[in-house]
């Protein structure tokens, strides 16, 4: 599939005049959210701890959609920064859409967990979120257009094996939005977009990470992985962040409160 040439799902003007904010943009899912929504028309601001990182992204945004699109470094585990942030960015006019997106934790079974690993997964997931949120909604509510995903984990439907303190995160991060999904304004809707296994660094780095905790191969991970999956094969990134840009779409106004799988199938549960 060439999901940003002739395979593009969305009318180039689908999401033109609105202005997304999407964290966790320097690669993976997030730079493919960034360059969909960019395709769809969106103004974009990419995140990252680190803008060099993002540089190139920005340069190929320009080139799928007239933006403008913009870098911006956030450290979401520094909640007054991303305090500051949000402060800056509705100065600036609303931001339209939030795509919640960070890195997740290191793999290993969760009895085998010390309490302070918890600390840091929280302080960037469900802190940042929240922060950004409760910065955000305001200038979405004024605006009459709100669009909130989070990019979480299919473990919050199915606990994955060894990635015991990522499937507590993310079983967190859901219940959070569901609940905010009966107390946000009616133009604001908030929804999750559940990956299964996805070809990024990150899936590389869990199995490296299982790998050095359990003493299985990579391949033996990795075989692991596709066994559970009808489709047999990596999901490519485009193919969740096309469900994120549906999502944010004025046509979806009526979805809230779902947790979307994107996962070839994995999940057993209805």
């Amino acid at each position: 599939m060439d999901l940003l040439g002739h395979d593009f799902p969305f009318h180039p003007k689908a999401l033109a005049g609105r202005r997304a904010l999407i964290c966790g943009a320097s690669g993976g899912i997030g730079a493919a959210t960034a360059r969909m929504m960019a395709k769809a028309g969106a103004s974009t601001v990419v995140a990252a701890r680190s803008v060099d990182k993002l540089e190139a992204l920005v340069s190929e945004l320009c080139e799928l959609g007239p933006g403008p699109h913009t870098a911006m470094a956030l450290d979401l585990e520094d909640l007054e920064a991303v305090s500051t942030a949000v402060e800056s960015l509705v100065r600036d006019g609303p931001v339209h859409i939030l795509v919640n997106n960070a890195g997740g934790p290191p793999g290993g079974a969760l009895i085998d967990a010390d309490v302070d690993e918890f600390l840091a997964p929280f302080q960037r997931h469900l802190h940042a979120s929240h922060t950004l949120v409760k910065g955000l909604v305001p200038s979405m509510e004024d605006a009459g257009y709100g669009r909130i995903v989070q990019i979480i984990s299919t473990s919050v439907k199915e606990p994955i094996p060894n990635i015991g303190v990522s499937n507590t995160l993310r079983g967190a991060m859901a219940s959070w939005a569901k609940t905010l999904s009966r107390e946000l304004p009616s133009c604001v809707t908030i929804n999750n977009v559940l990956p299964g296994f996805t070809a990024t660094d990150r899936l590389s780095s869990l199995a490296n990470s299982i790998q050095a905790r359990t003493g299985k191969s990579a391949e033996d991970v990795h075989r692991g992985w596709m066994d559970q999956v009808p489709i047999d094969r990596l999901i490519d990134p485009l193919e969740t962040a096309a469900a994120l840009t549906f999502l944010a779409l004025p046509a979806a106004g009526a979805i809230r409160g779902v947790s979307l799988a994107v996962d070839g199938g994995r999940l057993r549960s209805i």
